[in-house]
């Protein structure tokens, strides 16, 4: 039996297809066993705790965003070419004078140690170990100086500006003077968010959990970012902001400015009329408005609007390789990740961020040979086909 299982002839015999079918599905025991990133989000599941978990999962109202991040990529098809010589690949991309391994980024995630004891501090020394680049949330479980320390190198700092811009500036300053060198200003959520699934999982969960929650009041403006800022008064939307503060910001400060949460030409050229150094197509990871528009679907009017004068990156739906392949190839500088290297992080800490970072960057690598790209700069829509 065990030569026939080897042989083509033993998918044709009857129930070849169940036998196979049949296999455990057990969780992998480290890191380094896990073949995709889905190996690490059933760990990830099994370690986080339930609210934590609704947390990272959720996406708001009925998560038709959230679903149609990824969704999204499964209507491209790759244009695979051959007879390339691709024996050497370079995987680097420059940003603002930095040179990072891979276009692959680690996105702002808020409050890392919910998901992991060492959270951003794990997720940094992975960042340094595989020369990637890491943007912290405003709402981080560890302050800015800490990370860069870990990180050994500057990172990007994330910015909500709160209903008080003051403050806003106060916490860029901060990042500045910790030597992040660039800033994105998230502008997604003027409003609030319905986060469903995250209130839904909270109710089942009974534990308390002052480790990481305010007993009493925001748990946002507990955060060490917000050390020494009274934030009894605060709101972490920003309903009034306007254009006029990215040009405020800009004056501000000597980091680069990004802005986050663009999902239209209209405001991507805006943007950089009001002098950002770069936007971000992003739709907060499905949290924010509920569209039902993928960001993949957004970039090319983001990208045909910018005309090449300041970088785009975008992030939602990433889980392969194959999809940040698809990301470059409609026009973007790089590609985020969050999820995913959470699930790294929940399921074995700097060791899970570490292959998160590898399964991704060898599927991208893979994906590169297979249409013939040999550097970044040769990925291009002519690698892609989309569905009828």
């Amino acid at each position: 039996m065990r030569f026939l299982s080897a042989s083509p002839l033993y998918a044709g015999l009857p129930l070849a297809g169940a036998a196979l079918s049949q296999t455990p599905d057990a969780l992998v025991d480290k890191a380094g066993d896990a073949l995709d990133v889905f190996d690490l989000e059933k760990v990830a599941h099994r370690n986080i705790p339930p609210a934590h978990w609704g947390y990272l999962m959720t996406g708001v109202d009925a998560e038709e965003t959230l679903r149609a991040n990824h969704e999204a990529y499964g209507r491209y098809q790759l244009r695979t070419r051959r007879l390339v010589d691709v024996s050497k690949l370079d995987m680097g991309i420059d940003l603002f004078g930095t040179r990072y391994a891979s276009p692959i980024f680690l996105c702002p995630v808020g409050g890392q140690r919910s998901f992991q004891a060492e959270g951003e501090l794990a997720v940094a020394r992975a960042a340094k170990g595989r020369n990637t680049l890491q943007v912290l949330s405003t709402v981080s479980s560890t302050g800015v100086e800490d990370v860069i320390k870990a990180r050994e190198a500057p990172i990007w700092y994330q910015l909500y500006t709160s209903s008080d811009l003051d403050v806003a500036m106060k916490l860029v300053a901060r990042a500045e003077r910790a030597g992040c060198s660039a800033v994105a200003v998230t502008v997604d959520l003027p409003a609030g968010r319905n986060t469903e699934t995250a209130m839904r999982l909270a109710r089942t969960d009974t534990r308390q959990c002052t480790a990481c929650h305010a007993a009493t009041g925001s748990q946002f403006f507990t955060r060490p970012m917000y050390q020494g800022i009274d934030g009894s008064r605060l709101s972490n939307t920003s309903p009034a902001l306007t254009w006029d503060f990215i040009r405020r910001l800009r004056d501000h400060t000597k980091m680069k400015v990004l802005v986050k949460g663009l999902e239209t030409g209209e405001d991507a050229a805006l943007a950089v009329k009001y002098g950002a150094d770069g936007v971000m197509v992003s739709n907060h990871g499905g949290r924010a408005t509920e569209t039902g528009r993928a960001t993949l679907e957004c970039l090319p009017e983001v990208v045909a609007a910018v005309r090449g004068r300041v970088p785009v990156l975008v992030d939602g739906g990433v889980r392969r390789g194959t999809d940040a392949l698809k990301a470059l190839a409609l026009g973007a500088t790089a590609v985020g990740i969050g999820r995913p290297y959470i699930w790294g992080l929940g399921a074995f800490g700097q060791p899970g961020v570490e292959r998160t970072l590898d399964l991704l960057n060898n599927e991208l690598r893979l994906a590169m040979a297979g249409v013939g790209a040999r550097s970044v700069r040769e990925i291009t829509p002519a690698a892609l086909i989309r569905k009828a």
